[in-house]
């Protein structure tokens, strides 16, 4: 591939056309709203003049509503030799195309699994899709040219193809994706008018539930317009789980033995559920979920703290799996959690000790 149009220069496509730019692609830019190409070129993401002939690849990067019209009305122009989209929904797009008259066989649907709670051009990074899962959507009909552009675009942003069906794909989004945002939404619209006191309590377990309930309403309304089917179907599932664990919570407060020990095997099974659920996630590089030690670090919120903490478990020889770190309400400090082999705990947590940390037991 040696150029490349984008059309859209929100998050995803400016993202990856960034990620093209890196790697030697002449990149192509064309935006609804000029100024978000604009931005994205003074990026570095490419150049927001039009390109002089059609291009190997177009990657229509806008709101699932317009995938369909703004692909078929590339196809009409002659834009590219091969065209495919990044939108969150598979199915709809598909359809609505064969019923505008495009061509399927130059059309590839393909949606990469990445993203932040922030949009437009600002948020991209030429690293967004790193390691992440790309699906592909391919029929009988697409032609082998345009799937070889769209495996080379996977590689060139150094994520992970999959290959779906794609009403599988929304089912599977709808789960993992689209159903979570909601929840968490949620959630967090319970602390909207919740008492000032409560809110100060919040710790880092409503902070991971919400976080992406700051994600952009439009952008969600159009996703969620788009998919609407499969995630009420998730839900409707959720909402039954919901209502037995408000039965069981309610039977926790009877007076009556029998019914306590009802709410308490129903409490129970969720939460074992849950459990069973979890440990299917995928863990590091995508390999089976590992069981990781948890060494808390009191740490001050001075710079240099995070750095001067890395440098000393490598100093002990111990690799940090992972990270998370926990603010303390209304203190100049907080907690650094860093999740560690368990044969590795107990030597990271002496040799921090010996360097001067506070190590908090867990």
């Amino acid at each position: 591939m040696r150029t490349a149009l984008v059309i859209g220069t929100g998050l995803v496509g400016t993202s990856v056309a960034l990620a093209l730019s890196a790697r030697g692609v002449t990149v192509h830019l064309a935006d609804h709203h000029p100024e978000h190409a604009r931005t994205a070129a003074a990026l570095g993401a490419g150049s927001d003049a039009p390109a002089d002939g059609p291009v190997d690849l177009a990657v229509v990067a806008v709101p699932p509503a317009h995938i369909a019209a703004t692909v078929a009305a590339a196809q009409r122009a002659g834009a590219a030799r091969g065209y495919l989209d990044v939108g969150s929904v598979k199915g709809g797009p598909r359809r609505e195309l064969a019923a505008l008259g495009g061509d399927p066989a130059a059309y590839l649907g393909t949606h990469p699994m990445a993203g932040r709670e922030k949009s437009g051009p600002l948020a991209a990074t030429a690293d967004l899709f790193e390691g992440r899962p790309w699906v592909l959507t391919p029929t009988a009909e697409t032609d082998t040219e345009v799937l070889n552009l769209a495996l080379e675009l996977v590689a060139l942003c150094r994520a992970v193809p999959v290959v779906m069906d794609a009403d599988a794909h929304d089912r599977a989004v709808a789960l993992v994706s689209h159903t979570p945002q909601l929840l968490s939404s949620l959630v967090a619209a319970r602390l909207e008018s919740a008492d000032e006191t409560a809110v100060r309590l919040c710790g880092q377990g409503i902070r991971d539930v919400t976080r992406i309930a700051a994600s952009d309403p439009a952008m969600w309304l159009d996703i969620l317009s788009a998919n609407p089917g499969p995630v009420a179907d998730v839900l409707s599932e959720v909402a039954g789980d919901l209502d037995t664990t408000v039965r069981a919570l309610r039977a926790l407060e009877s007076a009556d033995d029998a019914k306590r020990g009802e709410g308490t095997a129903g409490i129970e099974d969720v939460l074992r559920r849950g459990n069973s659920g979890r440990a299917r996630v995928p863990g590091k590089h995508g390999q089976a979920p590992a069981v990781y030690e948890t060494v808390a670090v009191l740490i001050s919120d001075r710079p240099g703290e995070l750095a001067r903490i890395f440098a000393d478990a490598g100093q002990a020889g111990v690799n940090i799996e992972d990270v998370r770190i926990e603010h303390a309400t209304g203190q100049q400090a907080g907690h650094v959690q860093l999740m560690v082999e368990p044969k590795s705990a107990t030597l990271l947590a002496e040799a921090l000790r010996a360097r001067g940390w506070s190590i908090n037991a867990r």
